[in-house]
């Protein structure tokens, strides 16, 4: 979400292509958390056996529940104040760029040259 924002898109839009971009890789550390954690319903330990059911539940909820519904549905909700930091903490935290936005708009990517431009051999 956060990408799409930086990016350009406007906190809406932000908001649908963070979840359209991330559901697949939510989905499948759940699952494959979940199993890990539903493995030691199994154990021959009896303290294990609710704590593997716990855990598997919990991240089960928190997958599908809080980051597929929650958070998006109030960062719909908020919108660009979602964005919004206030200027005294924004002097203090480190611009980590890891994205890439600030060379993206230093340097933008040339239009990509069509057939008629290409030099013939």
């Amino acid at each position: 979400m956060r990408e799409a924002f930086v990016h350009g898109s406007n906190a809406r839009e932000s908001v649908t292509a963070g979840l359209r971009h991330g559901r697949a890789v939510v989905t499948a550390a759940a699952i494959i958390m979940a199993s890990v954690f539903g493995g030691f319903v199994f154990s021959h330990i009896t303290m294990i056996r609710p704590m593997g059911f716990g855990l598997a539940v919990g991240v089960l909820f928190d997958a599908f529940v809080v980051r597929m519904l929650i958070v998006p549905s109030l960062m719909h909700l908020v919108g660009e104040g979602a964005w919004w930091m206030p200027k005294w903490l924004d002097k203090i935290l480190p611009n980590v760029d890891v994205e890439g936005a600030a060379l993206e708009r230093d340097h933008p990517v040339p239009a990509a040259a069509t057939e008629a431009d290409k030099p013939t051999a």
